[in-house]
C-alpha cells in the first residue's frame, strides 16, 4: 500500500447525522486530515444534504467510487451498524485506512473479520469511541494515574434519551438498531477505559419493544479482576442522562456530560474527596479532532507507530459480544467464552 501524502485523505461513507454535525467539520478543520469525498446512496440523498456539507466538501460519490479511488487514503464509515462490516472490510481490502463508527460490529465474529482485512492490507482501524478523547476524560486519567482517586472500586454509567422516531434506524432491527447497540458501547469503553484492563465476566438483561423487535433497554454488570465492578445502563424514553462515576478508596468523581458532549460545550467534573467537592469547569473541546488528529498521527508514523487500535476494537467486540450472549441465554457469560 503507497504511503499516504502529508494530510491522510478522507472519503466519507455514510452522511448520518453523527457524520454531519462532529465527523465532517473535524476532518474539515484538521491540520492532518482532507476531506475530499462524500459517498451517497442516491441522487436524491445528494439534493437533500448538499447545504448541510457544502461547507466541508462539495464532491459526492458513491461508495464503490470512494473506495476505488486512489485520491483517498482512509474512509469513515458512518452507515447503519448491520452495514459497518461490509463496508469496512471492502475499503480495507482496497487498501484504505478505516475510522468506523461504534458498534464497529455487532458481533465478535464480525470485529474478527474485519480486523483480519485490515491486517492482510496493512492497512489502520479504529472504532468512533471519539469520546474518550474529551480533555475531561483525560483529566480523569489523570487523577487515576497520579493516585488522587486512591483504588478503584466501582464503575457506573447511564446514557438514556427519549424514545426514538419508529422509523430511524435506532428502531430498525434489520439494521442493528436497538438501545444495546446505540448507547450500550460508551459505558463498555470507558469502564475499559478507567479500570486499564478487561473484564473477567458480564451479566445482561434487555427489555425488548414488541411492535419493532429491538431492546429500548440494556442493564450491564461488568465483573472485573480484584473484585471491582462496573454497572452500565443503557435506555429509550425517558428524560436525558449521559453520565458516568467512579468510586475509589479516596474520592468520588461524577460528571455532568459524559456522553455526545458537543463541541461548543463546556462540561463539568465533581471530585468529592476529603467531605468537599471541587467543581471542574472543562472548556469545550472537539473529541471528534481530537481522534481524527491521533488516528491520522498514527497512520502517518507507519511502521513507527505503537498504538493498538484493532487490539482494542477487539476487546470492546469481544465485552459487548459476551453482554449479548448473556442477555439471550440470561446467565453469567465469562469473557474466556467468547473465542
Amino acid at each position: 500500500m503507497d504511503r499516504p501524502s502529508k494530510k491522510v485523505r478522507f472519503g466519507v461513507i455514510g452522511c448520518s447525522r453523527v457524520a454531519q454535525r462532529g465527523m465532517l467539520p473535524a476532518l474539515h478543520e484538521s491540520d492532518l486530515a482532507e476531506l475530499i469525498i462524500i459517498g451517497k446512496q442516491n441522487d436524491e440523498e445528494e439534493k437533500t444534504k448538499t447545504e448541510t456539507v457544502q461547507p466541508y466538501c462539495a464532491v459526492w460519490g458513491t461508495y464503490d467510487e470512494i473506495i476505488n479511488s486512489k485520491d483517498v487514503d482512509a474512509v469513515y464509515v458512518s452507515l447503519p451498524n448491520a452495514l459497518h462490516e461490509e463496508w469496512t472490510i471492502k475499503a480495507a481490502e482496497k487498501g484504505k485506512h478505516v475510522l468506523c463508527e461504534k458498534p464497529a460490529a455487532l458481533s465478535y465474529a464480525s470485529a474478527q473479520r474485519m480486523v483480519a482485512a485490515a491486517r492482510k492490507s496493512k492497512a489502520r482501524l479504529i472504532e468512533g469511541l471519539m469520546f474518550r478523547y474529551h480533555p475531561q476524560n483525560v483529566k480523569v486519567m489523570e487523577w487515576i494515574k497520579e493516585g488522587v482517586l486512591g483504588g478503584l472500586l466501582r464503575f457506573e454509567s447511564c446514557f438514556a434519551f427519549a424514545m426514538p422516531d419508529r422509523a430511524s434506524n435506532a428502531m430498525n432491527k434489520n439494521l442493528g438498531g436497538g438501545s444495546f447497540n446505540d448507547q450500550g458501547p460508551y459505558g463498555v469503553a470507558t469502564s475499559r477505559m478507567v479500570f486499564g484492563e478487561e473484564p473477567v465476566s458480564v451479566l445482561c438483561s434487555m427489555k425488548t419493544d414488541v411492535e419493532s423487535g429491538v431492546d429500548v433497554m440494556a442493564d450491564m454488570v461488568l465483573y472485573y479482576p480484584n473484585e471491582k465492578i462496573a454497572f452500565s445502563s443503557t435506555l429509550f424514553g425517558s428524560y436525558y442522562q449521559s453520565t458516568y462515576s467512579v468510586l475509589s478508596t479516596k474520592a468520588h468523581v461524577r460528571m455532568a456530560r459524559a456522553y455526545a458532549v458537543p463541541r461548543d460545550m463546556k462540561t463539568k467534573i465533581f471530585l468529592d474527596a476529603d467531605d468537599e467537592v471541587q467543581e471542574f469547569v472543562i472548556e469545550p473541546a472537539d473529541h471528534f479532532r481530537l481522534m481524527v488528529d491521533d488516528f491520522v498521527g498514527e497512520i502517518l508514523k507507519g511502521e513507527w507507530s505503537r498504538k493498538d487500535f484493532e487490539g482494542d476494537l477487539l476487546a470492546q467486540a469481544r465485552v459487548l459480544e459476551a453482554a449479548r450472549v448473556s442477555a439471550r441465554e440470561q446467565r453469567i457469560v465469562h469473557l474466556s467464552e467468547i473465542v
